[in-house]
């Protein structure tokens, strides 16, 4: 007679969860990029870091590892100069670890040590980078990983081409890397000797350069999307949301050039000395770079102040969602203008090509723009309260250039004191999480809609 074995009395109460699953995912998202930026701030404490004779305090550290994790290139010294070979790497790990998301990097180390990917660690994935559904995310991960340093890889050969000549094989193909990465990853920071300016007329490195800007401010989803439609039209459509931030980048990158060098044809600081086709090649990367680039093959400080207004705008905007940009998005400013001009022609629905915008979009569209605002307006507001003897102006750009994660400077970084400095780490921070993922991480878990409806109010005036 066989006799059962006692089973283990199971225990009482729900199930315990893991600590990754009690975080939603906008909250998950502000906490691992607070946490990257801590371990940052710690790596660039250690010996061997910074150069002999660098004077970098603990805010300066902190800013330099807020903008390299939120990959903005904001800099208080001349990376190539206050850092040492190590140093430099640590904020190019850090760029490239906060341009793919902290998150998708742990997707990685759970596939090397074969470890499932769980329904509530897809969802976190999802969120962070803008994918449209829950199923197919891992698989996403793999592509996003492989193409990202397939495009990495492509710029770093054609750099290669100019910098080996220039600098030899070990330094040139070190600058070549570098600059892909920091490039693709809208990253910003420059360590090449003599800066970005002196290949203002050099179509190989303008033109690479751009391209990688443009690429990583696409975004992953319009970027796969494109090259499968390429690949095979029939089988694979082109998305109404890849047409839409297609079309709205095209046109910035028109619009800006067109207007850049029309404001900076005769001035004697940038365009003026240039011949046509520098010109042409200076106005299309200038163009480019706004959009959350960071760098610059023109003294940007010495641009008229037309200029500078326009530079702000396209800042503001900055690159498309679920990319490596900050700002409100193309997208978003496409679905404002167009609510905005369905309203003045007196139509209903926003119709974009031939597909209904649901009326979700247009309020998130709003509520990003509002919050993205008045972060903005506050953080400029605290700038001028601390830094009351830099200019209007360089404040401005500088603050916009923080929440949009840009890192274009009018030469003003080092200018701006320590509470300053964390105020724009502060920004740079809430710019590429962004303002509407922080506000939410804030809200109740699982909360509804209350079963009570009020009844509607049509006598408030707006406009």
């Amino acid at each position: 007679m066989l006799i059962p074995f006692p089973r283990a009395p199971r225990p009482s109460g729900p199930p315990r969860r893991s600590l990754m699953s009690r975080f939603t995912p906008p909250q998950l998202i502000a906490v691992v990029y607070l946490v990257g930026i801590a371990l940052g701030t710690g790596l660039l404490h250690l010996p061997g870091v910074t150069a002999p004779g660098a004077a970098l305090n603990s805010i300066d550290r902190l800013f330099t590892a807020t903008s390299a994790i939120c990959i903005t290139g904001l800099v208080v010294a001349d990376t190539g100069e206050t850092f040492t070979r190590a140093g430099q790497v640590i904020i190019l790990v850090l760029s490239q670890i906060g341009g793919l998301g902290i998150l998708t990097f742990g997707t990685l180390f759970a596939f090397l040590t074969g470890r499932r990917v769980n329904f509530t660690e897809r969802q976190h994935l999802v969120q962070q980078i803008n994918a449209l559904d829950v199923g197919g995310v891992v698989s996403l991960i793999r592509i996003i990983f492989l193409y990202t340093f397939v495009a990495e890889g492509a710029g770093a050969v054609l750099l290669a081409l100019r910098f080996v000549p220039q600098f030899g094989w070990g330094e040139g193909l070190y600058q070549a890397v570098f600059h892909a990465v920091s490039a693709y990853n809208n990253a910003g920071f420059v360590v090449v000797p003599g800066g970005m300016g002196q290949y203002v007329g050099d179509p190989l490195v303008s033109l690479t350069v751009s391209t990688l800007i443009i690429l990583g401010g696409l975004g992953f989803l319009v970027q796969l999307n494109a090259v499968t439609h390429l690949l095979n039209p029939r089988r694979n459509r082109l998305l109404v949301y890849s047409k839409l931030t297609l079309l709205t980048t095209g046109v910035l990158l028109l619009v800006g050039m067109v207007l850049l060098l029309v404001l900076e044809w005769t001035n004697a600081r940038t365009f003026g000395p240039l011949d046509l086709g520098t010109k042409l090649l200076a106005s299309f990367f200038q163009s480019v770079t706004p959009r959350s680039g960071g760098f610059a093959t023109v003294d940007i400080s010495a641009m008229t102040s037309a200029s500078l207004f326009l530079l702000i705008a396209l800042m503001f905007v900055g690159a498309n969602s679920g990319s490596t940009g900050g700002g409100i998005k193309t997208s978003t400013l496409a679905i404002l203008v167009g609510s905005a001009w369905n309203m003045v022609r007196g139509r209903g629905d926003l119709i974009v090509f031939g597909r209904r915008v649901e009326p979700e979009n247009l309020v998130r569209a709003g509520t990003v723009t509002t919050l993205y605002t008045l972060m903005v307006a506050s953080a400029f507001f605290a700038m001028l309260a601390t830094n009351p003897r830099l200019g209007f102006t360089h404040l401005l750009f500088e603050t916009v250039s923080a929440a949009a994660t840009v890192g274009l400077s009018m030469n003003t970084t080092h200018l701006i004191n320590d509470p300053g400095l964390v105020i724009l780490s502060v920004l740079m921070y809430l710019g590429r999480i962004g303002p509407l993922t922080f506000a939410t991480s804030f809200s109740l878990r699982g909360s509804q809609t209350r079963g009570v409806q009020y009844p509607p109010e049509r006598d408030i005036l707006v406009g």
